[in-house]
């Protein structure tokens, strides 16, 4: 899926503030993930909706940012 489809799939649910695709740095292929930011509501209608849809023969997974390595944070326990 090029940049542009996906742009305009989630425009759909509203304004897509930024949206960054994962490339490959040697073929500059998909890597098969993107980030996107939307308006809280719009991402929810957005993730709502596309979560489990077939889109060129790939289902998507839609979900909400979990951070970095999965959401696991650094840090000492106290």
């Amino acid at each position: 899926m090029t940049e542009e489809a996906l742009q305009a799939l989630f425009a759909e649910f509203g304004v897509v503030r930024s949206l960054k695709m994962a490339k490959d740095m040697f073929s500059g292929d998909c890597r098969g993930f993107a980030v996107i930011e939307m308006e809280g509501h719009e991402a929810r209608a957005a993730m709502s909706a596309l979560d489990g849809q077939t889109v060129d023969g790939s289902a998507l997974r839609v979900g909400p940012d979990r951070g970095p390595r999965g959401g696991k944070r650094k840090g000492r326990r106290r």
